[in-house]
């Protein structure tokens, strides 16, 4: 049995939550503590003290990003019927502006632990999967939820986002990109029953 982690101290808390906010806007590829310290009114010292050192830091600022897009999606859950409406209830998510940097900062996640699978990265890009079948599997029906053909259906629905969302992160084509997800989602509908 696994010990708890120990609740956080709120001086911990507010220097993730500034760290968060300085990561969502500046990146994870060249963080640095003395220039986040500086940024959230620290020192390299207590962010060592707090978090370890520079990878404890990251994995801290992950589980923080990982926490945010799953408490944005959870409306999700019960509020999408079949893959086709959830996949264009999930895409209205990803498109929206506000969404971007963490949007951003999950690609340079997913993209880091593909390439780097030790780390602060280890397991990322897979926990995320999961996560996303998990969702769009809570929008299936129950029928559908536990066969091999819902697997593939769901798998090619998160295929479809996953890819929209990178092509709209690089070319900001919101109207492109949605219409190809309109597209994509209605071949869902339509292969329901194959």
């Amino acid at each position: 049995m696994s010990t708890p982690e120990p609740t956080p101290s709120a001086r911990k808390t507010e220097l993730l939550e500034a760290a968060y906010a300085y990561a969502l806007e500046h990146g994870l590829a060249d963080l640095s503590l003395r220039p986040v310290a500086a940024a959230i009114g620290s020192s390299p010292r207590v962010l060592m003290f707090l978090f370890g050192n520079k990878d404890g830091l990251v994995k801290a600022l992950l589980a923080r990003a990982r926490s945010d897009e799953l408490a944005m999606i959870e409306p999700l859950n019960g509020a999408a019927t079949g893959l086709p409406e959830a996949t264009r209830h999930v895409w209205t998510w990803l498109a929206a502006e506000d969404h971007r940097p963490l949007l951003r900062l999950w690609a340079e996640a997913y993209a880091r632990s593909l390439v780097e699978p030790d780390g602060p990265w280890a397991g990322f890009a897979e926990s995320t999967v999961n996560d996303w079948l998990a969702v769009l599997a809570a929008c299936q029906p129950e029928s559908e939820q536990t066969t091999e053909h819902g697997l593939v259906r769901r798998t090619l629905a998160l295929a479809t986002l996953r890819g929209a969302l990178l092509d709209l992160l690089a070319t900001g084509d919101v109207e492109r990109v949605t219409t190809a997800v309109e597209l994509q989602a209605g071949i869902l509908g339509s292969s329901a029953e194959l």
